[in-house]
């Protein structure tokens, strides 16, 4: 089984392996690699993570790995409006399996305040972000959802339009979706793609069809994950194993 090329993506954008090991393993370096050569050219590192079950062996390589953690900012994606006592925090996720031993030097930023809906919360959001945001990212890990979502972008979602429009100048975006749960707060598009380094991390046979799908002709609306793939401004790296 082998990941067709989409579209625009060269073919060393491809990372497959056999094992989800493997492959976290190998994600876990190249981040690392980009984390490293950031602190050397600007002092500091930031990375966007996303949560959900994929991330986690990636996350647990990515905390063993020897960096200058206390040079390194992390924040996230995409965020379900829960506070972090909640099991579905993606801050929560990222605290519990990356943020521990060496990596708890990280400085972490979440998209979450205390606000009753990301509509009342966006502002101070936007507060806790806008500098951090200002020298673009380090390295921005996307997942995808067998819907074709990426970040907060779901099909159907009411600001998802906006949310991926490459021009937009807005940061973040709230997000409510018939499929996403939780009302969210996600980073908009353009702001993701204000990185040096982008990835797609995906597993199993299911995501992948979708994958190919996703590079057929058809409206970025109808899987979002299509706005990733046919944007020009950075390469898309993905990973995917079995």
């Amino acid at each position: 089984m082998t990941i067709a090329e989409p579209d625009g993506l060269a073919a060393d954008s491809f990372t497959q392996t056999e094992s989800r090991e493997e492959l976290a393993d190998r994600l876990a370096r190249a981040v690392a690699t980009d984390i490293k050569t950031d602190i050397d050219q600007r002092g500091s590192a930031l990375i966007a993570l996303s949560g959900g079950t994929t991330p986690k062996l990636f996350l647990k390589q990515l905390a063993s790995m020897d960096l200058a953690w206390d040079r390194v900012t992390v924040t996230l994606v995409d965020e379900r409006w829960v506070p972090e006592t909640d099991d579905r925090s993606n801050a929560r996720f990222i605290k519990s399996e990356l943020l521990h031993g060496a990596a708890a030097n990280a400085a972490f930023i979440p998209l979450y305040v205390n606000a009753a809906t990301p509509e009342e919360g966006l502002a101070n959001s936007l507060k806790n972000i806008a500098d951090l945001h200002q020298g673009g990212f380090t390295a921005v890990i996307l997942g995808m959802g067998a819907d074709g979502h990426t970040a907060s972008f779901f099909p159907g979602g009411d600001n998802l339009i906006e949310a991926i429009e490459l021009n937009s100048n807005n940061l973040l975006y709230t997000m409510r979706a018939p499929d996403a749960g939780e009302p969210r707060l996600t980073f908009s598009l353009s702001a993701l793609l204000e990185t040096k380094a982008l990835y797609l991390h995906i597993e199993g046979a299911e995501k992948l069809a979708v994958l190919n799908q996703a590079r057929m002709a058809g409206p970025a609306e109808e899987f979002p994950i299509r706005a990733v793939l046919r944007q020009d401004r950075i390469p898309t790296r993905i990973f995917w194993c079995p």
